[in-house]
């Protein structure tokens, strides 16, 4: 079992930046893929970035591309998610997930989920 709690959400200005975080409690992080997706009021969750086992292989949604920043640390079992240059449209609550894939954009491929936190950018 794998808990993921997350950490560093919160309200900021359009053009502002944010870092989220997300600790899991096991002791064979680098063995899962790490992704991160948001949920915007009305509509459907949507894949934000991945990282593969051991960091080496990342993807990133068309809309965040440029923008945000994937990364981890396996010695702190800690995955990040850097927000540069948000916009209102990145308001949305944002989560976690681990799977034992290598990396995916797709929800189902994830095994575990945080509990979600909420970013939300003024205009």
């Amino acid at each position: 079992q794998v808990q993921l709690v997350e950490s560093g959400g919160g309200l900021v200005q359009a053009g502002g930046s944010l870092r989220l975080s997300c600790a899991a409690s096991v002791r064979t992080f680098s063995t899962y893929a790490m992704g991160w997706f948001r949920q915007a009021p009305g509509k459907e969750r949507e894949f934000v970035a991945a990282i593969s086992r051991g960091g080496g292989s990342i993807i990133y949604g068309d809309s965040v591309k440029g923008r945000f920043t994937i990364s981890r640390d396996n010695a702190k079992n800690t995955v990040y998610l850097q927000m540069n240059s948000l916009k209102p449209e990145d308001t949305a609550v944002y989560y976690c997930a681990a799977g034992t894939i290598n990396y995916s954009r797709l929800e189902s491929q994830y095994d575990y989920w945080a509990q979600g936190t909420q970013v939300t950018v003024s205009s």
